[in-house]
């Protein structure tokens, strides 16, 4: 066993959830990576490019580091942004621009990170006031829950669009079978679903 090292464990947390996020556009047309495939628009480009931001405010503004110091993107968090315009890539804005931010967004947020301590604390600006103020811990803590949901988003997403599934690459993390076992155990919970909601 060796030392406990929080930090180490929370960061090696977050970059799990930030591989497995990337992971899901690998192979996948510009059309693909952009379709929306719920009611409420969700698609994996878009969501890459929200947890960019979540990550550049989060480990930027909150700790006094702001990312963007002049003429951030109009789909920022600002106060004439149009509604989830970070959940979603406009067809001006490449895979590459927005794999590449959200790089970016890792870099920025791991030099916050390594410099700060735990207990550290920032300012969370679009928080109402009395709740602003959060320690290096908490962010920490919020950012590896939201990227690990979108992540879970984006699992389903993928499988929608080609049946591929897993946790993360080289680890999926889903029992053997081929497509036509798996088509097979769905059909059985459809049954099962069926009969209970008979009963």
């Amino acid at each position: 066993m060796t030392e406990p090292d929080p930090k180490a464990d929370l960061l090696r947390y977050l970059r799990d959830g930030r591989h497995a996020l990337l992971w899901k556009l690998d192979g996948l047309s510009e059309y693909d990576i952009r379709r929306p495939l719920t009611p409420t628009g969700t698609n994996l480009l878009g969501l890459v490019k929200h947890v960019a931001g979540v990550e550049l405010a989060y480990f930027g503004d909150t700790f006094g580091r702001p990312f963007f110091d002049e003429d951030p993107p109009s789909w920022w968090y600002t106060e004439d942004a149009e509604p989830n315009a970070d959940m979603w890539a406009t067809a001006d804005e490449s895979r590459e621009e927005i794999v590449g931010l959200y790089h970016q967004a890792w870099e920025h947020a791991d030099h916050t990170i390594a410099a700060l301590t735990l207990d550290a604390t920032g300012h969370v600006p679009w928080w109402p006031e009395g709740r602003r103020e959060v320690t290096l811990h908490h962010v920490l803590v919020r950012v590896i829950t939201d990227t690990q949901r979108h992540a879970g988003h984006a699992d389903i997403v993928r499988e929608l669009i080609d049946g591929t599934v897993g946790y993360l690459k080289g680890n999926d993390n889903v029992p053997e079978g081929d497509r036509a076992s798996r088509e097979e155990h769905r059909r059985r919970l459809e049954r099962v679903a069926r009969e209970a909601g008979n009963g």
